[in-house]
């Protein structure tokens, strides 16, 4: 049965995925949201939390390559109601854990260590080799009482040995520390599996189209 998604999550969402990339922060648009993200490949992204005529008439409205429409709801859904022009991404897929994870007790290797960094209010913590390569990285916004996980990744040749699980508690630390115990971020398909072993579930199907 599919969950009632909370606008007011998917903004907080939204601002910290912006915070994260140093972007502006998002506006509102109608029904849904906005952030110009100024990249060559993202003009900008608009993200609805459900399927509704504000959606169904910005995507007629729209010509120009570059601008995404985002939305939780399932491919199967968009189709008969987005034209051929829109062409579907991976599936995405908005992952919650409104407690604790569960995180065994993981060290790290002494070929590791820990650095730490904060630019504005996101938290960087990365895994680096002792020779400074880096191994993993992630990201932390907080926005009010909701933790944003972001950007979350595990260089190809460092995979299989835990890092990402240390990374995750390490970053969830500096979320309890500020008093923060409900987390949120958007997964790939492959990020997914991961984040279920750590105690997330599944918040809503993250579709997103381009042209």
């Amino acid at each position: 049965m599919k969950k009632n998604v909370s606008f007011d999550i998917v903004e907080k969402w939204l601002k910290g995925w912006s915070l994260s990339r140093e972007l502006p922060l998002p506006v509102k648009y109608k029904s849904g949201l906005m952030v110009n993200v100024g990249y060559e490949n993202q003009k900008s992204r608009y993200v609805f939390s459900e399927l509704n005529d504000d959606f169904i008439q910005l995507s007629k409205s729209i010509d120009e390559p570059g601008v995404f429409l985002k939305i939780c709801s399932s491919p199967d859904e968009l189709k008969g109601i987005l034209s051929t022009k829109w062409i579907i991404q991976p599936q995405g897929y908005m992952m919650f854990c409104f407690h604790q994870m569960d995180i065994p007790n993981s060290y790290l290797h002494d070929l590791y260590k820990l650095e730490f960094e904060k630019y504005n209010s996101t938290f960087v913590v990365r895994i680096v080799t002792k020779d400074g390569e880096l191994a993993s990285i992630g990201r932390l916004v907080l926005v009010d009482d909701l933790a944003v996980y972001d950007r979350i990744s595990t260089e190809t040749n460092h995979r299989r040995k835990g890092l990402a699980t240390i990374l995750m508690k390490e970053l969830e630390k500096i979320a309890l520390a500020n008093g923060v115990r409900n987390n949120f971020l958007v997964a790939t398909e492959e990020g997914k599996l991961f984040y279920q072993t750590l105690g997330w579930e599944l918040y809503s199907i993250y579709t997103s189209v381009v042209k």
